[in-house]
């Protein structure tokens, strides 16, 4: 008889756990309180448009691809991608400069810069490539089950040449000197929810995956991974459960035999929980004993990422003047603005992002038309110091747009919109439970980060499991992909 796996949520790492497990054999349901699968990787249809609700960019494809085929599929029939250059563009003041990952290209657009910053940039590279090399081997990939995993002379070596105790900025300010440049270094901590002035160095791995592996595109958006998933998971005889919330982790004499769901138990030989792992220990971990230090009063005490406000803009009509598919305006002072956000400030000139998928597939919008996804990194909601409402959204809607009119292509925003929605950071928490509207979890701070992160294996109870974007490794699509093949791997151990 194979054994069964309860998975909790309907998420990346929750779907890419349930493919895993039910490859290797285990019977698999996973529970999804909403109607779709892909968490925050989610889909909205209104008015003929068709947005990406979360993730729009992506990186690292090999991880992707490694989900289908370990089941022995052609990742190309699921997710066919293609590879985008330039990757963004990045709008400052008074300039737009295009960011490519061909060499050729952004080489002969720094030097214009400064053949310093050449120097400098190709420096940049070779030392965060050598630290990427060590994270990649001792860190992101493994699990910390007990201290000792880490606190060896062995470990501890490895982890001072991550030379992690630098800032993301204050590293980057080292090899490169033109404003500019330093800001298209380091705004990507804010994938992760972090800000670039106290994120850990490392964190400036970021950008130079995109510029060694490049930036790619899913035919029909994000969503495909997450619909793909789906798929191959039913494929292999998988079984989800939509619209389905699950009350509690039932856990008996230090084990988890199960889950409650309206109030009947559902037995089953481990539980994987995919469900913002802050959350799930408040509200479905209702043994003491097996919250073991994560008591509610912890949970409420650690730090979380930023949150987001995304607006999803119909418009009428194409805009055939903006080049790219992904771009990033910056407000004048960045610095500034990235302090406001985890200061809890309402932000007057916030930088945000801008994402047109229906340049790249005309499926996704009416014909003659655009669908525009526009990101806000703001404050989560513990540390926000103002209400979410109408009055909120329209400050930074008429911030955005008043903004865009600027910038060239964008002049007629206004009056093109004919479809209007939004996820907030309240709807974050409500929607996806992410704990405090933080879009990316706990926020990956040195002491929030490897060990010091919650792992997926539990100290206090066999047959639990917890994988997503607040466990180790942390948050983003490649490394919550990676969190799942974590827990996946530590559940057959054990099971071994």
């Amino acid at each position: 008889m194979s054994k069964s796996v309860s998975v909790i949520g309907a998420g990346v790492a929750g779907l890419a756990s349930a493919i895993r497990l039910q490859n290797a054999g285990y019977q698999v349901t996973i529970y999804e309180k909403e109607k779709m699968a892909g968490g925050k990787m989610h889909q909205l249809k209104k008015d003929g448009f068709t947005f990406d609700v979360g993730p729009s960019i992506v990186m690292m494809p090999e991880l992707y691809r490694e989900v289908f085929e370990l089941a022995g599929r052609n990742p190309d029939d699921y997710i066919p991608m293609e590879r985008l250059d330039p990757m963004y563009s990045a709008y400052f003041e008074n300039e737009k400069i295009d960011v490519s990952s061909d060499l050729v290209k952004l080489v002969e657009h720094l030097e214009g810069l400064g053949e310093e910053d050449v120097i400098g940039f190709l420096a940049y590279l070779k030392d965060i490539y050598e630290r990427f090399i060590v994270a990649k081997k001792y860190f992101i990939q493994r699990p910390f089950r007990h201290a000792s995993d880490f606190y060896n002379p062995f470990m501890i070596k490895q982890a001072l040449k991550l030379k992690t105790f630098d800032s993301a900025n204050h590293s980057i300010g080292k090899y490169v000197k033109d404003k500019r440049l330093q800001q298209i270094l380091s705004f990507q901590t804010l994938y992760v929810g972090i800000s670039p002035a106290n994120g850990p160095s490392l964190y400036t791995i970021i950008p130079m995956i995109e510029y060694l592996y490049g930036i790619w595109f899913i035919k029909g958006g994000m969503y495909t991974m997450a619909s793909s998933m789906e798929k191959l998971f039913l494929e292999l005889g998988g079984k989800i459960e939509y619209n389905t919330e699950i009350d509690e982790i039932v856990i008996e004499g230090k084990k988890a035999t199960g889950i409650k769901l309206n109030g009947e138990k559902i037995l089953s030989d481990y539980v994987m929980c995919n469900a913002d792992f802050p959350y799930a220990m408040k509200n479905l971990v209702k043994d003491t004993k097996a919250k073991g230090k994560y008591t509610d009063k912890k949970i409420d005490s650690m730090k979380y990422s930023c949150s987001c406000l995304v607006m999803y803009l119909g418009m009428d009509k194409k805009y055939d003047k903006v080049d790219n598919v992904h771009n990033f305006v910056f407000s004048q002072d960045l610095d500034k603005n990235l302090e406001d956000i985890f200061e809890g400030k309402l932000l007057d000139k916030a930088s945000f992002y801008v994402y047109i998928a229906s340049k790249m597939d005309e499926s996704l919008a009416p014909e003659g038309k655009d669908g525009l996804y526009i990101l806000i990194p703001v404050s989560d909601l513990s540390t926000s110091q103002y209400e979410w409402n109408d009055e909120t959204v329209s400050h930074y809607r008429s911030q955005v747009l008043n903004k865009l009119k600027t910038i060239e292509g964008f002049e007629t925003i206004e009056e093109d919109i004919i479809s209007e929605s939004y996820t907030t950071p309240n709807d974050f928490e409500k929607k996806f439970n992410a704990y405090n509207g933080a879009t990316f979890g706990l926020r990956p701070t040195l002491t929030q980060s490897n060990h010091f992160r919650p792992q997926a294996k539990p100290k206090n109870v066999e047959n639990l499991y917890f994988t997503g974007s607040s466990t180790h490794p942390g948050a983003g699509v490649p490394i919550v992909l990676t969190s799942a093949k974590i827990a996946t791997e530590e559940l057959i151990l054990d099971d071994k």
